[in-house]
């Protein structure tokens, strides 16, 4: 501090002034937040999906991102994982209705696969 003070002289003592009486108000309302920005866009925003994959995630619209944490829960919870691959799904009866009736599927085809099952905004 003293070796700031020989290069700023009495301006840094201003600064610290105006920053310290500044830190305890709290800056003006806005009407956007973080939490509600940007939500309804892209592959956030909530879609119309197919009868199969309402029956599994439970509602009738969802957005991409929310369906695919929905199918990995399901899978982390049930252990469907391949333990000598984890890059490989094992799909149990539930599964199988989502993703064409394939017995395994790569983590990386998950995405693709929902795709069929999101109708196209027209």
């Amino acid at each position: 501090m003293a070796s700031s003070s020989r290069v700023f002289g009495n301006f840094c003592r201003t600064l610290m002034a105006a920053a310290k009486t500044s830190a305890g108000k709290t800056p003006p309302a806005t009407s956007t937040t973080a939490a509600g920005k940007g939500r309804s866009k892209g592959i956030l925003k909530p879609q119309p999906i197919s009868l199969a994959l309402q029956k599994f995630v439970g509602t009738s619209e969802i957005s991409r991102t929310d369906a695919v944490k929905k199918i990995w829960d399901y899978i982390k919870t049930n252990n469907l994982q391949n333990p000598a691959n984890k890059k490989e799904i094992n799909c149990d009866d539930k599964l199988k209705t989502i993703f064409a009736g394939k017995d395994k599927v790569g983590f990386l085809e998950i995405a693709k696969l929902l795709t069929f099952h999101f109708q196209k905004a027209s």
